[in-house]
């Protein structure tokens, strides 16, 4: 059966089957999972750079887990991954110092000033979440980027439902205070 008809759970078996067949079940599921964790890795660290040395030690891992792992009952390759990309960003976090700083763009459109307030937009809330603990900055971005509900949190934190909607409320709060005076200049 050809990777892309089969589930998360049987591609996750066949890592630990032959070179050829490993290797196009381990690209089945970086097609299928990539682009969410690479997405979380890069809104919870707030870095291009960062978060890519991250998100490729997340797939490392996950691919030597299924070699190592006798038999091991896999239920949920997405929050597997997630939970991975989570601990390492933790990690992350706890071994570099926090810096300041605006994200470099890549393409800058200097004929477009359109382009460049949007550009100035997405670095200030960029700037907002680092300012963000882990803890909030983690529970806002699961919440309002990957759209998942504040009980879903809860469940992949192990915290319960109430802490998860202050941690997001407060999040937000701090997001607001942090842009009103941008926001207060547009308004003018």
């Amino acid at each position: 059966m050809p990777p892309n008809n089969q589930t998360d759970i049987a591609l996750y078996a066949q890592l630990r089957a032959s070179h050829p067949e490993a290797e196009r079940a381990f690209a089945e599921l970086y097609r299928r999972h990539a682009p969410r964790i690479n997405a979380y890795c890069k809104r919870v660290l707030g870095s291009r750079e960062e978060s890519s040395d991250v998100f490729q030690e997340t797939f490392a891992r996950f691919y030597e887990s299924a070699q190592t792992a006798a038999e091991r009952t896999m239920t949920n390759v997405p929050a597997y991954l997630l939970v991975i990309a989570r601990n390492l960003c933790l990690q992350h976090k706890r071994n570099t110092r926090v810096t300041f700083r605006f994200e470099d763009y890549d393409s800058p459109d200097h004929h477009a000033v359109r382009r460049i307030e949007e550009n100035e937009l997405l670095s200030l809330i960029t700037t907002a979440l680092e300012l963000l603990d882990f803890e909030h900055r983690e529970a806002f971005v699961l919440r309002e980027y990957d759209g998942l509900s504040h009980q879903e949190i809860a469940e992949f934190l192990n915290s319960n439902e109430a802490t998860i909607r202050t941690r997001v409320h407060r999040a937000k709060q701090k997001i607001r205070q942090i842009l009103s005076p941008y926001l207060h200049d547009l308004n003018k």
